[in-house]
């Protein structure tokens, strides 16, 4: 399993890049395995505010719908569209191509709770 040193995670099992005051964030390579086949991805929070660990979309798998959590507070400024037609990209690219959504954070504080990869990985027993 891949677990990027240059992104923060939750325990929830998503991941987040921080760029100044913009968040990438999408589902860990551990949380798109444990899922299995992804086969439709539900976010329509686009230009809301979401504070951290609301709910901002699901992931649809094969077996189980799962919810996707804020690892911080912000606005959602993009959505990953590419999911639409693809969204076995959170599959095959959960750090790349498989983003979720790109947010403008407002508390770059909340940032400062999340796991490490060391402690991401040792969480889920990698």
């Amino acid at each position: 399993m891949n677990f990027p040193a240059d992104l923060k995670y939750t325990s929830d099992h998503e991941w987040v890049k921080l760029d100044g005051t913009i968040a990438t964030i999408g589902i860990t390579d551990f949380a798109q395995r444990e899922l299995g086949d992804i086969v439709y991805v539900d976010i329509n929070t686009l230009g809301k505010e979401v504070n951290q660990h609301d709910v901002f979309g699901t992931v649809e798998a094969v077996k189980t719908v799962s919810d996707l959590f804020m690892p911080v507070s912000g606005k959602i400024i993009e959505i990953n569209k590419k999911l639409d037609t693809d969204p076995e990209l959170v599959n095959s690219d959960p750090y790349g191509d498989g983003w979720m959504v790109k947010i403008e954070v407002a508390d770059a504080a909340d940032a400062e709770g999340l796991l490490s990869a060391d402690a991401y990985k040792a969480q889920v027993g990698a």
